[in-house]
C-alpha cells in the first residue's frame, strides 16, 4: 500500500524545459471549462444510462423511459441537458422524436470510461 512519503517528492526540483512542454500541449481555458462541463453532465448515472442505451441505436423518449425506468418528463429533463451539452442529437419523423449519441467521440468516451470501471 502506498503510503504519502511515498508519492510525494523528497526533493524539490522544478524541471522548467517539461513544464514548459507541458504548458504548451494544456488547453485554454475555454476548453477546460467546455471539458468540465461535459463531464458534470456525465456525472449522473441515469444520464449514463440514457447515453448507453442510445449508444447503439436511436430510441424515442418513451422508449428510454421504459428501458431505464424513469418517467417520461424525467427522460425529457435529462435529454434536454445532453442536448445542450452537445452529446445527444434528435431526429424528428412525423409526431416522433428519436434521439442518437451527437457523434462517435461521445460513444468513444463513454465506452472507453465503463471498460475502465469494469477492469
Amino acid at each position: 500500500m502506498l503510503e504519502e512519503k511515498d508519492i510525494v517528492c523528497e526533493a524539490t526540483f522544478i524541471d522548467e524545459k517539461k513544464i514548459n512542454k507541458v504548458k504548451k500541449h494544456l488547453p485554454e481555458e475555454n476548453t477546460l471549462l467546455g471539458l468540465s462541463e461535459i463531464f458534470k453532465v456525465l456525472g449522473d448515472s441515469t444520464r449514463l444510462k440514457i447515453l448507453l442505451s442510445i449508444s447503439s441505436t436511436e430510441l424515442c423518449v418513451c422508449d428510454i423511459s421504459a428501458l431505464i425506468g424513469v418517467s417520461i418528463s424525467a427522460i425529457s429533463h435529462q435529454l434536454r441537458l445532453l442536448k445542450n451539452a452537445r452529446l445527444v442529437k434528435y431526429r424528428k419523423e412525423g409526431k416522433m422524436v428519436y434521439y442518437s449519441l451527437d457523434d462517435n467521440h461521445i460513444k468513444s468516451i463513454v465506452n472507453e470510461a465503463k471498460k475502465h470501471v469494469e477492469e
